[in-house]
């Protein structure tokens, strides 16, 4: 039963992976008890061609769901430039489709070579840009080189999702009117470098996220993530810029709608 304090909570997961194997045996549960929650909406973010299919029939299915469709970092390998066309063709037909993502680079686990990272990237990002579509993108421990491919191919609208740079380093894509996405990982006790960049980010351009099933926040660390623990995530940000969880309900949804171009509710 939702709480009486949760009542007038109307969310959006702006980040969850619906189409991941751990949510293929109740995916109708997860939905309605992020519906319960106070999460009204989510985007099922997708990590390749093969689970960008996935994401659209998920998206299909609930008429609460939209998704992205794009190439993880971690996926470049699989990248062959023939799939542009499809991406174009798939965002151009189909409404539930509103972004380009998961797209980015990842210097951490290297499952690609930086060049063919970086050529994913790019050309997913000019995607992007033809279409004047929002982009959803996956950084770690690359942030210098997204910064100048973002300045070179210059997208319409990026969300560095699941933040976890130095306010420092993200502060050039705010000052540019990009926005950051913050997960549970804001509520772990040793992450007070992305408490801070929450409090140094406008809350104009900021989004809140699971990024599940991976992340869960206090107090549900060590158990699947799921889009209703993302309340945890807003209560985190509500602390962080001493407002109440009503008014980063209230905001964060109003920029997730408009950086997705969502309906509104």
């Amino acid at each position: 039963m939702l709480s009486e304090s949760l009542r007038n909570i109307h969310l959006i997961d702006s980040h969850c992976h619906l189409a991941d194997a751990k949510f293929s045996a109740d995916l109708d549960v997860v939905i309605v008890r992020a519906g319960l929650a106070g999460v009204d909406r989510m985007i099922c973010i997708a990590d390749s061609i093969t689970e960008s299919e996935k994401c659209l029939k998920i998206a299909e299915k609930y008429e609460q769901i939209f998704c992205t469709i794009g190439v993880h970092p971690h996926c470049a390998n699989e990248w062959k430039s023939e799939n542009g066309t499809w991406v174009e063709d798939t965002m151009r037909q189909t409404p539930k489709a509103v972004a380009i993502g998961e797209i980015g680079l990842d210097y951490h686990y290297m499952h690609s070579p930086k060049e063919i990272q970086q050529n994913a990237f790019r050309e997913q990002l000019q995607i992007a840009k033809n279409l004047q579509k929002p982009t959803v993108v996956h950084c770690r421990e690359a942030i210098t080189d997204i910064r100048s491919i973002i300045a070179e191919v210059q997208p319409p609208r990026i969300v560095i999702h699941c933040c976890t740079e130095k306010w420092e380093d993200v502060e050039p894509l705010v000052a540019a009117g990009y926005f950051l996405s913050f997960t549970g990982i804001a509520t772990f006790p040793r992450s007070e470098e992305v408490r801070r960049t929450i409090r140094m980010c406008p809350i104009e351009q900021l989004m809140i996220e699971t990024d599940s099933p991976y992340l869960a926040p206090v107090p549900y660390r060590g158990k699947r993530n799921e889009p209703a623990y993302v309340v945890e995530v807003a209560k985190c940000v509500a602390a962080e810029k001493g407002i109440a969880l009503e008014e980063v309900d209230r905001i964060t949804t109003e920029n997730t709608v408009r950086f997705f171009g969502l309906p509104h509710s």
